[in-house]
């Protein structure tokens, strides 16, 4: 028994057409829609083959889309282009008297006609578009981008200024691309380990041997060696508790860049300390998230800051993770314990690490006065207190993470 033969291809040129067309009308309605996107969906469509309008929107949901919003308005703009979605495309076909599914190259070239007549309404109504911006269109498909939404610049600039409290989840996943872009850029140190350089401090006795194998035995110039230079770490804790809850989802996609990007060190603290640095540090963003979220079990708990920094400077500052190190705190310094505690931990912290950047989204008032218990026994340790509580306002953390120079009191050991 023979199988039966494949449905055919629908002719090259209603393909290109629709696809075209269709892609014009999902950039009309707002939707990232460039020739990169059109020419997957035809090559879905020629690999598949569909012979329902349903399977045809199932390609273009595969191929056009990348998020649920974008999935509502590619079924808007399919409904006008092809016809309406119903339950008869996918099942009502086996019943008796039904009518046959449209031939694949019939949908495609009647959807066409119809996409063809709908643009030039468009036209009709809107107007020619201005030559330049094809033209720059055209230059930014053909370099491999996506057609971007004209309004995309200034909804990007509202959300660089939008308190991270104030988010919606939506527009908690646009700012987390918007916190990729963000470079953690940290002062330099001296290594121990040395590089060759012209006129250096010190003599490089093997290489300049060396060399003057090359002149019959005579050392016509001499090699130099300097210390090497190499960024300080990066450690970052921020405080999860029940009230940095509005602010702990955006900073915690700001500890997975920095965790990736810059080499972080990555803690969260509620009741207790937990490291996420290899969460974060090995998977993918969704997933690093989620991971984080099962790791720390203390999420939305209370908050003891200083049992957390003594367990660090205990567990982790002791062996030496924290010498020389720049150390981000981010929390709003409530504190349900002892805050002489974390005067005492703050100071140990400040006798190892190079510097400490405390960033409180409470700061971004002017009024703000250091009154909670732990916020002001922090306060006279930290290099710098920054607001952090918007992603314009992170460019004064960058700052601060950049800075060389401390600008803390130093504290002798034992001093009260």
């Amino acid at each position: 028994m023979s199988a039966a033969p494949p449905a055919p291809v629908p002719a090259a040129g209603d393909l290109a057409e629709v696809s075209a067309r269709f892609g014009a009308a999902l950039r009309a309605a707002g939707l990232p829609v460039g020739p990169g996107r059109a020419e997957r969906f035809a090559a879905a469509v020629t690999v598949t083959r569909p012979a329902t309008r349903d399977a045809l929107y199932r390609c273009a949901l595969a191929t056009l889309t990348s998020s649920r919003d974008q999935a509502e308005v590619l079924r808007a703009v399919f409904e006008q282009v092809f016809g309406t979605l119903t339950g008869g495309d996918r099942g009502d076909r086996d019943q008796p008297g039904a009518e046959p599914p449209p031939a694949p190259g019939d949908l495609l070239a009647q959807a066409a006609r119809e996409a063809r007549a709908r643009s030039l309404e468009v036209e009709a109504i809107a107007g020619p578009e201005p030559a330049a911006a094809e033209a720059g269109q055209d230059s930014a498909e053909d370099a491999g981008g996506e057609v971007e939404h004209r309004l995309l610049g200034a909804e990007l600039e509202r959300l660089a200024s939008k308190d991270f409290a104030e988010l919606t989840d939506a527009e908690l996943t646009d700012v987390a691309a918007l916190m990729r872009r963000i470079t953690l850029a940290v002062p330099e140190r001296a290594s121990r380990r040395q590089r060759r350089r012209p006129g250096g401090t010190r003599t490089d006795l093997r290489a300049t041997l060396r060399q003057a194998r090359r002149t019959g035995g005579h050392a016509f110039a001499l090699i130099g060696r300097t210390p090497a230079h190499r960024p300080r770490r990066l450690i970052m804790l921020c405080d999860i508790s029940g009230s940095m809850e509005p602010y702990a989802r955006a900073m915690i996609q700001l500890l997975y860049c920095a965790a990736g990007g810059a080499s972080a060190e990555v803690f969260t603290f509620a009741t207790r300390l937990t490291r996420l640095t290899p969460v974060l540090a090995r998977s993918g963003p969704d997933l690093a998230l989620r991971r984080a979220g099962q790791a720390a079990t203390d999420w939305l708990g209370g908050t003891r800051i200083g049992a957390a920094l003594k367990e660090f400077n205990d567990g982790y500052g002791r062996r030496g993770m924290a010498r020389g190190a720049v150390v981000v705190i981010i929390s709003d310094g409530w504190e349900t314990g002892d805050p002489g505690q974390v005067r005492r931990e703050m100071e140990r912290l400040s006798l190892v690490a190079f510097r400490i950047v405390w960033v409180n989204p409470r700061t971004k008032s002017a009024a703000y006065q250091p009154l909670a218990g732990g916020m002001a026994a922090a306060w006279p340790h930290c290099d710098a207190v920054v607001s952090g509580h918007t992603v314009r306002a992170l460019d004064t953390l960058t700052a601060a993470l950049a800075d060389p120079v401390r600008r803390r009191a130093e504290i002798r050991p034992g001093a009260a």
